[in-house]
């Protein structure tokens, strides 16, 4: 279900390195348990995130949640199809409904993010509690 080649946060994100460049989106997880997406807030390109901060948010029926940058660099890209279409992001978290592209700082950061493995288990446990 979840991607072996992304890294998981404990917050719900995922990045798939490649190279220098780190692709950022959320989980199915995460998707799931806001609802209906009506409206995402991302940054704009150029501007500089960090590990563990927010780096914009998402908007549902339900609530408004804040999206953490799982690695830190530089906005080299943002999905331009989630302004016209946020729903994407219920359809399709892992893939077309990335959220930004980031050039790496330090992209040893990604390493110490959970696995899909390790990503699935701890949803597991968040959920039996």
């Amino acid at each position: 279900m979840y991607p072996e080649n992304y890294r998981y946060t404990k917050e719900h994100e995922w990045v798939m390195v490649e190279g220098e460049t780190g692709t950022v989106g959320i989980t199915d997880h995460a998707q799931d348990a806001l609802g209906d997406i009506v409206y995402v807030d991302l940054p704009k390109v150029g501007t500089r995130v960090e590990m563990g901060k927010s780096l914009g948010s998402v908007e549902s029926v339900k609530a408004v949640s804040d999206i953490y940058a799982p690695v830190s660099g530089e906005v080299t890209e943002i999905n331009e199809l989630l302004a016209t279409a946020p729903e994407k992001l219920n359809e399709d978290p892992h893939g077309a409904a990335w959220l930004v592209k980031i050039r790496l700082s330090d992209p040893a950061e990604a390493a110490g993010l959970l696995s899909a493995a390790d990503y699935e288990a701890y949803v597991g446990e968040e959920s039996s509690q």
